[in-house]
């Protein structure tokens, strides 16, 4: 399978990547998050849950240890052409292998960073890591490096976000298409998710959500589905994903006779969205566009009820979950710059009542402001 970007946009990464381990102090990067390896070779695998890492050395040079199952996927997947393999096996400790790897490049006693923040490396691996490093090399936290080079997409990247959005729309439709008294939330989640499949798409990275009657205030999955009933309310939180890069949607959809209480609670939403659109620019903070949505929410008496964040970055990214940072909080500091990609959601829970709505969708920061992806309507849907 070719890499799903050019050669030359594959080159430039690893460019940029080099320069901003050398401008860091670094003779290499040790990589653990698998959205890095992605960004940075193609590379494209759940592996990372065994333990593998991606060293780059601050002239370039590359070097993948990984488990034999995914020495051909290094292969079909990447670019990456030195692949080493550690062996299963009682006792087995790959940071030994690591060791001897790094020895090889000619790392011994030189200052590496690391991306401790990662799911590709737990705190029982990283121990036997650490052991292997004391006294071998230094090292230094560099979880945020490629991080902070992943966040501007480039026009290739946003041509995947795009379809990912595009993907979302079509995933929504059959939701509309078929919500209503009597169906099973099963029907309405499989055609979501055969949406996105029949459209190209990819798995997101993590369960797509639906929850009805209590369910619709969890905003997360569960396990278990329902029928709804004949006045019912049903909140869905779903992902298009091409080539892994995410485009999240928002909705609650009501079923039979609207409530009032929740036709304001959706008018409220409206406004915030709308809002926080309005307020996205170069240079405006994550933290000044959480306080615009709070504002809205909380002059319509919806203080109590709304969560401490209003949305989160949208990128390629692996299990366990589809966000990607930064996350849109209160105080962050953090500036919106063009190309970024947004996941705006606005959530209302009034669980004393068992109330729910909410509503959201993917956008991207322009020169000027921000770019909404989705195609769909904002008004609120009753089946």
């Amino acid at each position: 399978m070719p890499i799903h970007f050019s050669t030359g946009e594959m080159q430039a990464r690893k460019d940029r990547a080099a320069a901003a381990i050398s401008d860091a102090g670094l003779d290499a990067l040790l990589m653990f998050k698998q959205e890095s390896m992605y960004w940075l070779t193609g590379y494209d695998t759940f592996g990372f849950s065994m333990f593998q890492c991606l060293v780059m050395t601050a002239d370039g040079r590359i070097a993948l240890l990984t488990r034999a199952p995914d020495y051909g996927t290094a292969f079909y997947t990447s670019d990456i052409e030195d692949v080493r393999i550690w062996v299963d096996v009682e006792g087995m400790n790959p940071a030994m292998d690591l060791r001897a790897m790094l020895d090889d490049l000619g790392l011994g006693g030189s200052r590496v960073g690391i991306e401790l923040d990662s799911y590709g490396l737990r705190a029982s691996m990283w121990r036997l890591v650490e052991a292997e490093l004391e006294g071998f090399l230094a090292w230094t936290d560099a979880s945020t490096l490629v991080q902070e080079l992943r966040r501007a997409k480039s026009p290739q990247e946003l041509v995947y976000v795009r379809r990912a959005a595009e993907l979302a729309d079509d995933a929504w439709e059959e939701a509309v298409r078929l919500a209503g008294p009597g169906v099973d939330e099963a029907e309405i989640l499989a055609a979501m998710q055969g949406a996105v499949f029949l459209g190209g798409g990819d798995y997101a990275g993590n369960e797509l959500i639906i929850g009805s009657g209590p369910g619709a205030l969890m905003v997360r999955y569960t396990s278990g589905r329902r029928r709804l009933d004949a006045d019912d309310q049903l909140t869905l939180e779903w992902c298009g994903v091409q080539r892994r890069y995410h485009a999240a949607m928002m909705r609650t959809i009501l079923v039979g006779e609207p409530d009032p209480v929740q036709v304001d609670m959706h008018r409220a939403c409206e406004e915030a969205l709308l809002a926080c659109e309005e307020a996205i620019r170069p240079g405006v903070t994550l933290g000044e566009v959480f306080a615009v949505h709070a504002e809205v929410l909380d002059a319509a008496g919806y203080r109590e009820h709304r969560l401490n964040a209003c949305g989160y970055g949208m990128g390629a990214v692996y299990a366990p979950v589809w966000t990607d940072w930064p996350m849109i909080y209160e105080g962050n500091p953090l500036e919106f710059e063009p190309n970024h990609t947004f996941f705006l959601h606005m959530i209302v829970l009034n669980h004393a009542d068992e109330k729910a709505m909410t509503l959201g969708h993917s956008v991207v920061v322009t020169e000027t402001g921000c770019e909404r992806l989705s195609r769909s309507s904002l008004d609120l849907v009753v089946a």
